[in-house]
């Protein structure tokens, strides 16, 4: 659910003015024209994007045994070999022929299959299992008129970046010689998943020029442009916003507390929801929204707790007796603003990775902080607000909402979060010392848990694929056999700090090398994937390599890790895939670093307080060790490690 946003180039925002562009009914073809609303454009319209490959096999399994090495006991990895050599020789083979011949009459035979079975066949609640919440600098509203002015400069902005999309001005990255695809930022407005049995469905609605807002669980429908394409002003949007605050006084119909349930439950209320054509035209109108905007009940964070419930707030909404029915967790981005300064984002993640949603947050807090009057020059030729109704609720879904509500409850007190602002130092630091900061994190995040728990963690961070066309993610295995070495010479208190601090430079250099390898689609677990795919598609039996304890070991990830960078007070946060494991999304600045742990409160195991404790101890350790032997100045060492 995450992604690595490595070597990422951030525009000057304020290079790019669309309300200096007369937007118009040209604009609005542009619109339509840009995707298709019925189906997933897997591929981009880049040509110059690469076609996503096929990995040799030996290649793939050789670099799979080095990077399972350190999970195993020596008899495991004698096993393992064998086993390794077994399938490559057989099974192994033929997986790949099929899976070569799948690749080579498809432009990236990954994406779609992706999709499916990482997203859209999962069956857990997206609520904490895998939509993140991306935090936005807390607020200060003194009252009602500053928070609805707020939130509808927020509006008026994400429709700029709306426009700044479809008019293909969201400037063309490249890593190396190669361009990253930019179709992502296609798939997050007027996108929405749809529950069905066994596997959801994905609608894209790109044309779309309203968004619902939602209070006290009332749905309205507010179209932020007007007749010629062009948006409508914040001081407009506001008046319509406090209109619907003063027409609603009483609680509605949770709907939307269905939408946090299991993915199963909620497709079986969604067929009793949507068996009229009132409730038929309400749900379409909310799917069909470019996105949803949250007006919260007021809440008060625990003191010293704010960050905490911040995210929290945006995760899963704290409750069916909080805000948990306020929402549509089915929608690509939900904009949640709350009285008490909470803002932030809730996004489904299956269409797109986390860049663009940063970046949006990016944009919108860059052009309100500079330009107080954001928002103003618009149009004034609004339509009302129009409130959507569903039929009186029947007695079958009201049982659907009970027990989702039940279930959400279960959540919210299962998450448990610790938000570390580790103010020791940031990247700034880190650069000095010759080591990237990124990796650099994640050795101190392996650290952390083997301080804790004794052995290494299988641990998974996102690598974006975005210089192949339509490209999701591979996974970066940041334990190694150098991790390990590292961790067992930081915890031994006779090893002289030149050892350690050889440990930690060869560690990170590891890390950043398997990273690297998986930005170009040389790791190991998509192609791994892949062949497994086959093995579904081909109705075969399943090989014993996928039970073999390397495997196993390897996939279980107990850290489940990316970096979402900003230079604002932001961050990102999100639930451990791992019922027996930590989740940590983390925003690296200049000076300090900002880190979202979470854990799940059922396993005894895990201690999310300890394991931010034990990782602020490592950051400080590790300088201590590097501060005491500075980098050289001479040519870096060649490093052991070869995947």
């Amino acid at each position: 659910m995450k992604f690595r946003d490595n070597g990422r180039v951030l525009w000057s925002f304020a290079r790019i003015s669309v309300l200096q562009q007369t937007r118009n009914a040209f604009a609005k073809k542009v619109l339509i024209a840009r995707l298709s609303s019925s189906k997933d454009s897997s591929t981009s319209d880049q040509p110059n994007l690469l076609k996503y490959h096929v990995l040799p096999l030996e290649e793939t399994l050789n670099r799979f045994m080095i990077t399972v090495k350190p999970l195993l006991t020596p008899e495991e990895f004698k096993e393992q070999e064998k086993i390794t050599h077994d399938f490559q020789n057989g099974k192994g083979e033929e997986l790949q022929n099929l899976l070569e011949e799948v690749g080579g009459q498809e432009k990236n035979w990954l994406a779609h299959r992706w999709l499916k079975v990482a997203y859209l066949q999962f069956r857990s609640p997206v609520t904490c299992f895998s939509s993140p919440g991306m935090t936005f600098p807390k607020q200060n509203f003194e009252n009602t008129h500053q928070f609805v002015d707020y939130t509808s400069r927020v509006i008026f902005g994400l429709g700029e970046f709306n426009d700044l999309v479809h008019a293909k001005k969201i400037p063309i990255v490249k890593m190396g010689k190669n361009e990253l695809d930019n179709s992502q930022f296609g798939k997050v407005f007027g996108t929405c998943r749809i529950p069905k049995r066994f596997t959801d469905d994905i609608v894209y609605n790109p044309c779309s020029d309203y968004v619902v807002v939602i209070y006290l669980n009332h749905f309205y429908q507010l179209k932020i442009y007007d007749k010629e394409g062009k948006l409508i002003s914040a001081p407009c949007l506001a008046a319509q916003l406090e209109k619907i605050m003063a027409k609603e006084t009483e609680r509605g119909v949770p709907y939307g507390i269905l939408t946090t349930d299991s993915r199963d439950n909620w497709a079986e209320a969604y067929e009793h929801l949507s068996n009229t054509p009132r409730n038929t035209d309400a749900l379409k109108t909310i799917q069909n929204a470019m996105f949803t905007v949250s007006l919260d009940e007021c809440t008060s964070p625990k003191e010293g707790r704010d960050a905490e419930e911040l995210v929290l707030s945006l995760i899963h909404g704290k409750g069916s007796q909080c805000n948990s029915a306020n929402r549509w967790m089915d929608k690509t981005i939900q904009l949640v603003v709350n009285p008490n300064g909470n803002v932030g984002f809730t996004y489904e993640h299956s269409p797109a990775e986390g860049q663009p949603i940063a970046m949006m947050m990016d944009y919108v807090v860059k052009k309100m902080k500079d330009d107080p009057s954001y928002g103003e020059c618009g149009s004034e030729d609004f339509t009302p607000a129009r409130k959507i109704k569903f039929c009186e609720v029947s007695k079958c879904v009201e049982q659907w909402l009970i027990i989702a509500q039940k279930n959400v409850d279960k959540l919210v007190r299962d998450l448990q979060m610790k938000v570390l602002k580790f103010d020791g130092y940031g990247k700034d630091y880190i650069k000095k010392q010759r080591l990237g900061p990124d990796s650099y994190i994640q050795m101190a995040l392996q650290l952390a848990f083997f301080k804790l728990h004794s052995e290494p963690a299988a641990q998974y961070e996102s690598a974006h694929l975005r210089i192949f066309d339509g490209g999701r993610t591979e996974t970066i295995r940041s334990c190694s056999n150098e991790s390990l070495a590292f961790c067992l010479a930081m915890d031994d208190v006779s090893s002289p700090a030149e050892e350690k601090a050889q440990t930690i430079r060869e560690a990170v250099m590891c890390h950043q090398m398997y990273a690297k390898l998986a930005l170009v689609g040389k790791g190991v677990d998509r192609h791994l994937f892949g062949l497994r795919q086959m093995v579904v598609e081909n109705c075969l039996p399943v090989p014993e390599f996928f039970a073999s304890p390397g495997y196993v070991k390897s996939t279980h990830f107990r850290m489940s890790t990316s970096q979402v960078a900003t230079k604002y007070d932001a961050f990102m946060g999100y639930g451990p895939s791992a019922e027996d494991g930590y989740a940590c999304c983390y925003n690296p600045r200049e000076h300090d670093i900002i880190l979202a742990i979470s854990a799940w409160r059922r396993c005894l195991a895990t201690d999310h307080i300890k394991f931010a404790k034990l990782l602020e101890q490592s950051f400080v350790q590790m300088r201590e060790v590097l501060g005491d032997c500075p980098p050289s100045t001479d040519k870096p060492p060649k490093l052991k490690c070869k995947f």
